[in-house]
């Protein structure tokens, strides 16, 4: 590996652009000083902006596009209007030519995965990728996936997601044999859908070498970190996420309104602002910014659309990590190993008589 990491950045994506990409690259710059950057914009937007960050400026090549892609664009239009001509496929596009080790946007979320699927493809033997989030728990912090690149999942597609999460946890928590639990509506083996209940039992029979399998885990084991990675599908994985946004924010307006509600209040808030400074650390989103896409024959990051520079540096931190850490590396031993031990097979055996049975 060089020892540079190089990072292409689709500058034109979220809600302001180069406005907050490029301030959070330098932020993520002046932390990892080994970083090179591949800028993907409007060089009439872009250079002004980067002539205010003359160390951004050093690190960096604009590369001009014509195309944005829209927020509110739909995957199959952003497909039409901007493959091979948009800032965001082309960030894509530099991973995989080898120009870039990582990409990092903040643009339309569906658009995102749909154009790194068509141009960098799934990796061997995974059906379909996964969006990865660093949660925060009572713990530290763990790996929820998927969050929502697709709907729904069979047990080999979950079984994937444990192998993948597996692999992002030793690379960025630096767990040699992380926890994995199945999110299900209780942790008896006889409760859940037919798929989550077959994935638990292929993982446990399984017994990886690179993860340690610990049954079901439910919805409040998310925030007490039961578990290093919660593995479950796209639609329950989305509703959970957005459910812990909102918890955090209400959670946040309840104590802004307690705080100002008498001159007591005001005096107690001083004596404990110490305290109420730590809670909203560990409540700050921008901290644990960035999803990331897993499965893919390449590594890219999604930031939240409406993340300001701090929050944009952390996913360029994200990325750097991955990378540093060689996540493909860990990911494509895990699944080899996997494989080898012929549990696909068993899987595969299992699909063919229960369609056979159900003729």
């Amino acid at each position: 590996m060089s020892n540079k990491i190089r990072i292409s950045l689709d500058a034109m994506g979220g809600d302001r652009g180069p406005d907050v990409v490029l301030p959070g690259a330098d932020i993520a710059l002046e932390r990892q000083p080994d970083i090179e950057y591949l800028l993907y914009g409007d060089e009439a937007q872009i250079n002004p902006i980067l002539d205010k960050y003359p160390r951004l400026k050093a690190a960096s090549s604009v590369h001009h596009c014509t195309v944005a892609v829209k927020m509110d664009d739909k995957p199959s239009q952003a497909l039409r209007s901007g493959r091979r001509h948009s800032s965001m496929w082309r960030a894509i596009e530099a991973v995989k030519e080898g120009d870039a080790d990582v990409a990092v946007s903040a643009g339309n979320t569906g658009a995102l995965m749909a154009m790194s699927r068509f141009c960098l493809r799934t990796m061997a033997n995974i059906e379909r990728p996964a969006i990865a989030a660093i949660w925060p728990t009572l713990k530290g912090e763990s790996i929820v996936l998927d969050m929502g690149a697709t709907i729904g999942a069979d047990a080999q597609q979950l079984i994937d997601y444990a192998i993948l999460g597996g692999a992002m946890a030793r690379a960025l928590l630096g767990i040699q044999k992380p926890t994995v639990g199945l999110l299900n509506i209780g942790v008896e083996e006889v409760k859940g859908l037919e798929e989550v209940r077959t994935a638990g039992r292929m993982l446990r029979e399984a017994d990886l070498t690179s993860l340690n399998y610990a049954g079901f885990v439910e919805g409040d084991d998310l925030g007490k970190g039961t578990v290093d990675v919660v593995v479950t599908e796209g639609f329950s994985g989305n509703i959970a996420l957005k459910a812990a946004e909102g918890t955090a924010k209400q959670i946040a307006q309840y104590l802004r309104s307690a705080m100002s509600r008498s001159w007591l209040a005001k005096l107690g808030y001083l004596l404990a602002k110490s305290a109420f400074d730590q809670l909203r650390e560990k409540m700050d989103p921008s901290k644990v910014n960035g999803g990331v896409f897993l499965g893919l024959n390449g590594i890219v990051i999604k930031s939240h659309g409406g993340t300001d520079a701090e929050g944009f540096a952390s996913a360029v931190g994200l990325a750097y990590d991955m990378v540093r850490n060689e996540l493909l590396e860990k990911i494509s031993q895990d699944m080899v190993f996997y494989h080898r031990s012929g549990f696909q097979d068993r899987i595969d055996n299992e699909k063919a008589q229960s369609q056979k049975a159900g003729d």
